[in-house]
């Protein structure tokens, strides 16, 4: 008798809530083309092979947007199945440090108050950093 093993990928994300002085969050919009295209998400990316999810995401938020930040804490670690997928996303709190943000790999990128963040359509994975997000506020 011969096993089937279906194996879908598994991606490693190192994610940031990135805050500014005046308490607000970045986030930015997926492009149209590919997985989850035009949603909103916090900024982040793939974690590369002997890279600390740390050094992921400072690597990615300065390629992506341009801008140099703190990582700080884990916040969250959520792991999601997605139909052709399964993801890791290894939430942190992050603070802005210099740089204007540009939106370099994404469609357009906003500061929001997390009250606003209802207002924008994100994967639903995020939705538990939301959920995270309001309960801290609080």
């Amino acid at each position: 008798m011969t096993e089937i093993v279906c194996t879908v990928p598994h991606k490693k994300i190192g994610v940031a809530v990135i805050r500014n002085q005046q308490g607000k969050i970045l986030i930015d919009r997926r492009r149209s083309q590919g997985d989850m295209a035009g949603l909103w998400e916090f900024p982040g990316g793939k974690v590369e092979p002997a890279e600390t999810v740390q050094e992921c995401i400072a690597r990615e938020i300065k390629e992506e947007l341009g801008i140099e930040i703190a990582v700080g804490d884990r916040l969250m670690t959520i792991t999601h199945r997605y139909p052709n997928f399964d993801v890791t996303l290894f939430v942190h709190d992050c603070e802005h440090l210099s740089g204007e943000p540009q939106p370099i790999e994404c469609e357009e990128i906003h500061w929001v108050s997390v009250t606003e963040m209802k207002q924008y359509p994100f994967p639903e994975a995020n939705q538990q950093i939301i959920a995270m997000l309001e309960k801290i506020k609080n």
